[in-house]
């Protein structure tokens, strides 16, 4: 008996997300994205379908191309720093993050860096970093030649590796300076931060022009703690924060009456917090907020 598109594509949708996530820096574009993929999936001529699983991660990844294109522009005009849309990796959303390469690839950091790249170079980047596929495959989904993969591929690795260098310390290291961080946040510890803090750490905050936030990155320690003071002294106990594992590092969600203010996560260098990215954009939280099981 032949298998209903809906339960065949269902078996890829997983790993489907996880490509189109990365390629695109956000949770809400990839379902969308995966979503087109299954129509025409399910209106194609499954017979002339010799492998759904290559088919599928070429549709998608094709789709992708396109959508970098018209994002590229669209975050020209951005208000303030951009970026990604957090995910939440404890449930498994973006796949196995059992090495420190593997969360690392997942990381709101590379994805940032990931924005460097023109879409192609992005594509082979993601499809041999975080898929495992070989330069002939790569060539295979892109309709590039092999020789131009390879080229393709070390343009990218030679852009991403000439920004600062990125040491994240073992995930239990992660959560006892992120568990450090909120204790002396809710305390109002300014020694105690300025102890977790980088001297050139720097804060970014992406408001998208929806709430009210920096539109320039803080740079420096004691910018920084200037800041956290005057939002400790502003909102006090009106707001909570509580851990939760984002983009595979430990990181924090920030929640007042109920409603997913913003979700944050650290970046280390010499075990300090080198960079503290927060997205309070209403539209990138919709995603986590479901993950969390909030309404």
């Amino acid at each position: 008996m032949t298998t209903a598109p809906a339960d065949e594509f269902e078996a890829h949708r997983p790993r489907l997300f996880g490509l189109a996530y990365r390629m695109l820096g956000s949770a809400h574009e990839a379902e969308d994205t995966v979503q087109d993929a299954y129509l025409r999936f399910s209106g194609a001529d499954r017979t002339q379908i010799e492998q759904p699983g290559a088919w599928l991660a070429k549709v998608v990844t094709n789709l992708c191309l396109s959508r970098l294109t018209s994002a590229r522009a669209r975050r020209e005009s951005y208000v303030g720093p951009w970026l990604p849309e957090p995910v939440v990796t404890s449930d498994g959303t973006l796949g196995p993050l059992e090495s420190a390469e593997q969360r690392e690839a997942v990381s709101l950091a590379l994805l940032v860096l990931l924005e460097r790249l023109t879409p192609t170079e992005r594509a082979v980047y993601v499809l041999r970093e975080a898929f495992g596929y070989g330069h002939r495959e790569i060539a295979e989904v892109l309709e590039l030649g092999e020789a131009n993969c390879r080229q393709l591929y070390r343009r990218a690795v030679q852009r991403i590796e000439s920004a600062e260098s990125r040491f994240a310390p073992p995930p239990e290291r992660q959560r006892e300076l992120v568990a450090s961080f909120l204790s002396a946040a809710r305390e109002g510890d300014l020694a105690g931060l300025e102890k977790l803090l980088a001297e050139d750490v720097v804060w970014w905050s992406d408001g998208g022009g929806k709430v009210s936030t920096a539109l320039r990155p803080l740079m420096g320690r004691e910018k920084v703690l200037r800041f956290l003071a005057g939002v400790t002294q502003k909102y006090g106990g009106a707001w909570e924060m509580k851990g939760a594992e984002i983009n595979g590092t430990s990181g924090l969600v920030v929640w007042a009456d109920g409603a997913l203010l913003g979700v944050i996560e650290f970046e280390y260098r010499d075990e300090r917090i080198a960079h503290v990215r927060i997205v309070m954009n209403p539209e990138k939280l919709d995603f986590a907020r479901r993950q969390l099981g909030r309404p």
